[in-house]
């Protein structure tokens, strides 16, 4: 019999994502109680991140506190139970460029080394991200708002995001990422009570670390997992 192991991609905390409406410590109840293995925490890093502070009053080492109060927050709920792993929803102080994109593999040091991530573009990003080992992946690239982004600049794409609170085109995500042959990833997007456990990631092992994440994703060894409502 083969293992299946059920990972989340996408998801916010109250604690960290000023649109997040559940506590992380609730949230990672109802992920254990739904069967899942792995919570990759994805809360936004903007400069809206920050705007119930004084923003430039804070210098980088607080900013990176406060993004990683729902992450830390979430770790110790699970409390081992399940496996809380760091990620980021990552858009740029950029009138030019409103996207989100979705970065895996990021760890506590890599944030605190690199002040300047928000003044970045994806181009000067993608390069530091491919020196780090980390991946991209526009996140719900079709959803109203968006702008197409240079694929030479990503790992992949979400073709499926289940947030319930706006139409993703998933169906032309899916498309896109066949048409250039991006990688495919899936996640709940979860923002509120109802909205958790839609989509993940589906692998024959279980994904304990960002080092195994990466490899998972890099190839392509999973299945994606959307719930049917």
């Amino acid at each position: 019999m083969i293992n299946k192991y059920l990972t989340e991609m996408h998801l916010h905390t109250k604690e960290t994502s000023n649109c997040g409406k559940m506590p992380a410590a609730e949230t990672v109840e109802s992920y254990i109680s739904l069967g899942y293995n792995t919570i990759v925490v994805t809360d936004h890093f903007s400069t809206h991140t920050y705007y119930k502070y004084n923003y430039d009053s804070l210098n980088w080492q607080d900013k990176v506190d406060i993004f990683l109060k729902g992450f830390n927050s979430a770790k110790e709920a699970a409390n081992g139970r399940i496996n809380i792993l760091l990620g980021m929803e990552l858009r740029f102080d950029s009138d030019s460029d409103p996207n989100d994109y979705l970065v895996y593999g990021v760890e506590e040091s890599f944030l605190r080394d690199n002040k300047d991530l928000l003044n970045m573009n994806i181009s000067s990003f993608s390069a530091l991200a491919q020196k780090n080992g980390l991946m991209i992946y526009q996140a719900h690239p079709f959803r109203f708002g968006m702008k197409i982004t240079n694929v030479k600049y990503l790992d992949g794409i979400e073709v499926c995001n289940r947030n319930i609170e706006h139409d993703s085109h998933n169906d032309i995500a899916a498309l896109w990422a066949e048409k250039f042959g991006l990688k495919e990833t899936a996640g709940s997007d979860h923002h509120q009570k109802g909205n958790e456990g839609l989509a993940g990631i589906i692998s024959r092992h279980e994904i304990t670390s960002n080092k195994i994440l990466l490899d998972t994703l890099a190839n392509q060894d999973y299945t994606l997992y959307e719930k049917k409502l």
